[in-house]
């Protein structure tokens, strides 16, 4: 290949070479731009707090009651089946980065970011969850920042569970206006 102002280079032998040392290391390569372990212990607190989205979650769809419940049920519901992708997405990057997901349930909820809280009613757990999401949000935007060009695809993994933690939030947002009967926000 040629070299020039505008023009991309590589040294193929070379990552021929680099490709067949250290096969033990899978998909990590050389040029990984990050802290391995860093970014192994970062997902692994994402896991954690997914995890226990996941499971707070499903016990507001198990026993949410009241009158409009049904349709808040099928809501949670989904968020969980959700969130429960987003946990094994994470877990999957982890193995990829040669680290182990940490699905041990000791120490669970300090490894969360994430609380697992219950609700009193069926508007404490739209709360509870609402919260849950806005933590989610900020958390995976530091992180989003954190692995930047180190780790593009950590980077654009954890941007596709933002954009969906964002919809989780509008949703609770949306249940807890219609449940509580008044706007959250004045626009």
């Amino acid at each position: 290949m040629t070299t020039g102002q505008n023009t991309f280079s590589t040294d193929i032998a070379t990552i021929r070479k680099r490709a067949r040392e250290h096969l033990e290391q899978g998909a990590l390569t050389p040029n990984y731009g990050g802290d391995v372990e860093t970014a192994i212990r970062v997902l692994n607190e994402a896991l954690a707090t997914e995890i226990v989205c996941v499971l707070r979650y499903r016990f507001h769809a198990v026993t949410a009651t009241g009158i409009a419940s049904e349709a808040v049920k099928a809501e949670f519901e989904e968020h969980a089946q959700e969130e429960e992708a987003h946990m094994l997405w994470i877990a999957e990057r982890i193995n990829q980065l040669g680290g182990k997901p940490n699905f041990n349930p000791e120490g669970l909820t300090s490894r969360s970011a994430s609380q697992y809280v219950e609700g009193k009613n069926l508007v404490d757990m739209i709360k509870e969850d609402l919260v849950a999401e806005r933590i989610a949000i900020e958390t995976y935007r530091e992180m989003i920042r954190y692995f930047a060009e180190n780790d593009p695809t950590t980077r654009m993994l954890l941007e596709k569970i933002l954009a969906q933690e964002e919809e989780h939030a509008n949703d609770m947002h949306d249940l807890l206006v219609a449940h509580e009967g008044k706007p959250m926000l004045d626009h």
